[in-house]
């Protein structure tokens, strides 16, 4: 099905039969990735005397118990709700149910080759995604397709899907990245990492503050944050799926929660 669209004044197409799907599939009891160290997402069968959810021990169909950390063991989505007292969940915050989004591909830096900053001290391991590298892929980029930015970091290869990041720690944004994503208007942040801070950072999350307009140190809402906004984290984006304009579609469960397992879905954008 080809579906027309309007986006500030200008009329785009997308054929709602190609999805492409840029979440991570999780594999109970299987490869998986892994953030902080947390336990691999497991699943078993519930049991209640003689009844077993698993057909291959006899029972007549399967329903299992399933044990998993959201932020840590896939593809999920989070709300303003992470980072505050009140206990904000992903389903009230997420409404937007078609998004303009632009997919760009980006290189690290170095620390040390660098002059962007962060909330702690610099080490000379880490590796940032700057505002310049934003700006550098973004420059032939429309301002209509911004309302969600999908930022693949390069190299990009299926090891996201089953990485470790305790053993390989992953690039995180500068400060100056992430206040000119806001700057640019974005409501919707998807990244193929764990985390858009620093994995430890003296329990600051300077980023996600940032992008919820949300006070350094503070864990309230003010009149000038941003509730509506949403941040996906650990996504793959294949290198099949080309940099520039789509719709997304941002699947999550209906978990009443800070955040949820998801499934983001893009859709090619044509004139």
């Amino acid at each position: 099905m080809i579906i027309s669209i309007c986006i500030r004044n200008q009329n785009y197409k997308i054929d709602t039969t190609i999805p492409l799907n840029i979440s991570i599939p999780l594999k109970f009891n299987g490869a998986q990735p892994a953030a902080y160290g947390v336990e691999k997402a497991a699943s078993k069968p519930c049991e209640a005397g003689e009844l077993v959810g698993d057909t291959r021990r006899g029972g007549s169909c399967n329903f299992e118990e399933y044990k998993f950390i959201p932020h840590c063991n896939g593809t999920h989505t989070e709300s303003i709700g992470h980072i505050t007292k009140e206990r904000i969940s992903v389903h009230d915050c997420l409404r937007d149910a078609f998004v303009p989004a632009t997919v760009i591909s980006l290189e690290s830096e170095n620390a040390n080759q660098t002059d962007e900053t962060y909330a702690v001290n610099l080490a000379a391991q880490d590796n940032l995604i700057t505002k310049s590298a934003i700006e550098n892929a973004l420059k032939n980029s429309g301002e209509n397709f911004l309302q969600a930015l999908i930022v693949r970091t390069l190299p990009n290869d299926k090891s996201k899907l089953t990485r470790n990041y305790a053993e390989m720690p992953p690039p995180f944004f500068s400060t100056e990245a992430i206040k000119f994503i806001v700057e640019k208007d974005v409501k919707h942040l998807l990244v193929d990492m764990p985390s858009i801070d620093r994995a430890f950072d003296e329990g600051k999350l300077s980023n996600h503050r940032v992008f919820w307009n949300v006070d350094e140190g503070s864990f309230q809402l003010s009149e000038q944050s941003f509730p509506d906004h949403t941040i996906t984290e650990m996504i793959f984006v294949p290198d099949e799926i080309k940099d520039g304009a789509y719709l997304l579609n941002l699947q999550i469960a209906a978990f009443a929660a800070d955040a949820s397992p998801s499934r983001p879905i893009l859709f090619k954008v044509f004139d």
